[in-house]
């Protein structure tokens, strides 16, 4: 099993992983979990998926077990900056604006974590191994982009996940019911993890 970092700049070392993660959260996101997602060719890819941002893969032997993206909180491409941002300035139809208690940061030390997805298809006793893998690689990346926090809306779930890996997390909106699951705006701090 390896971890991966892509960029616009070292994509093209790494074959088709790219567009391997992208099918890989049109499964997740569109077949698995029915979002109303921008798809074609088999990938799902919305505005945010630019040379602003970073995509983080757990593969093996070609196959895509897990990825995130990961954005700075500076982005701007058009009208669009990142997607928590933009639900809160109401320019998303599919994420509730009211998803922060205060208004969304823009700053270079904040990255956005999105996208975040474990393969439908990975088995139960590798899952804690893929997820451990993935957010020690998301950590990892944030740092090297200077990065000192993370922010991401998530799965309620995972705010309990990452702080049993040791991650301080904090809640920074309420809990809100997005595509009929619990999800809740979280603010993860990185200064403290220094493994």
């Amino acid at each position: 099993m390896q971890t991966t970092t892509l960029s616009f700049r070292n994509m093209h070392t790494h074959g088709e992983l790219f567009t391997d993660i992208l099918r890989a959260r049109r499964e997740t996101f569109i077949v698995q979990r029915n979002w109303d997602l921008p798809e074609a060719d088999g990938m799902e890819f919305d505005q945010y998926d630019t040379p602003q941002s970073r995509w983080i893969a757990v593969h093996h032997l070609g196959e895509v077990l897990a990825g995130i993206r990961l954005t700075p909180t500076t982005a701007r491409c058009g009208i669009y900056t990142y997607m928590i941002r933009d639900a809160q300035m109401g320019l998303l139809e599919s994420i509730p604006a009211d998803l922060l208690y205060d208004p969304a940061p823009v700053d270079p030390h904040i990255w956005e974590a999105s996208r975040v997805f474990v393969a439908p298809h990975v088995p139960a006793k590798l899952r804690v191994r893929v997820q451990a893998s993935l957010m020690g690689q998301m950590v990892k990346t944030a740092r090297d982009e200077g990065a000192s926090r993370l922010i991401a809306l998530c799965p309620r779930a995972w705010m309990r996940w990452m702080r049993r890996l040791g991650y301080q997390t904090e809640h920074v909106g309420p809990c809100l019911d997005i595509g009929g699951s619990d999800n809740q705006a979280i603010l993860m701090r990185l200064q403290s993890n220094l493994h």
